[in-house]
């Protein structure tokens, strides 16, 4: 068992000093949450105005970036599989008296690692733009960012299972990670939109994680008031509270970690 969990350690602790040797991987990881919060949370903030009485556009979006700031770093966990594919680290380590799961989970706990100190740093930009936090909020979104980046990494891990090339795995990824944040509900409620984009939307497990996130920052789960929006979803008339969203997440995420661990089995 000992051995098990040192080369678990020894895989993530790999990716983690890959990840701070590349600034510009570092850097870049946030060019587009940051892009879209000042784009859309400038542009849109006074035209659309409040989401919830005494919730604006900023403080409705800023909690679904922190999440599209989880999604994208854990989406990356794939990169580091085809990374070592092209320059043959990968046979080494496929030969490595070590399990299949143990790598994939080496590879997971590292970008969830990175997901998570990632997501700490866009927390600390929030009074910025006049987002309040608080320690036992901070407390209370430790968990739910580790389920998300964790959940989320099975499915990098997926798709550079069978990519051969870092351009095609960023490629494929971009296309993957653009439906989807825009049908997670970081950029609207998911709950007022036309029946098929509602339907994509709570197939998708981002949408409950973003909910969560949202919830501990608002303190809102259910219909609001005085001719907003509903801020929680909606699930066959059921409004999701936070441990919900996070059970839902969790499921997904291990179906989708099995999935990977599978997949990579299946590597020569």
């Amino acid at each position: 068992m000992e051995e098990v969990f040192r080369g678990i350690w020894v895989i993530a602790y790999r990716d983690l000093l890959r990840f701070v040797q590349e600034r510009t991987r570092a850097i870049s990881s946030f060019a587009m949450p940051l892009l879209f919060l000042v784009i859309f949370g400038a542009g849109f903030n006074r035209v659309i105005g409040t989401m919830a009485p005494g919730v604006d556009f900023i403080q409705f979006i800023y909690p679904g970036i922190i999440a599209m700031t989880v999604l994208m770093g854990s989406l990356m966990s794939g990169l580091s599989v085809v990374w070592d594919r092209e320059f043959g680290f990968l046979r080494e380590v496929l030969v490595a008296p070590m399990s299949r799961a143990g790598i994939v989970l080496g590879k997971t706990a590292g970008t969830a690692v990175i997901a998570l100190g990632q997501g700490f740093i866009m927390l600390a930009l929030a009074p910025i733009v006049g987002v309040q936090l608080s320690p036992m909020l901070v407390v209370k979104l430790i968990p739910l960012l580790i389920i998300i980046s964790v959940s989320l990494s099975g499915l990098g891990i997926l798709v550079a299972s069978r990519m051969r090339s870092q351009q095609g795995f960023q490629m494929l990824i971009q296309i993957i990670i653009m439906p989807l944040v825009f049908m997670s509900g970081v950029f609207f409620p998911v709950n007022n939109v036309p029946t098929w984009l509602e339907v994509a939307s709570k197939i998708n497990p981002l949408t409950y994680g973003v909910d969560a996130i949202r919830q501990v920052f608002l303190g809102v789960g259910s219909a609001s008031a005085g001719g907003g929006y509903a801020i929680g979803v909606t699930v066959f008339g059921h409004t999701m509270s936070v441990l919900e969203d996070a059970l839902v997440v969790a499921i997904l995420g291990a179906v989708l970690m099995t999935a990977a661990i599978v997949a990579f089995s299946k590597q020569e």
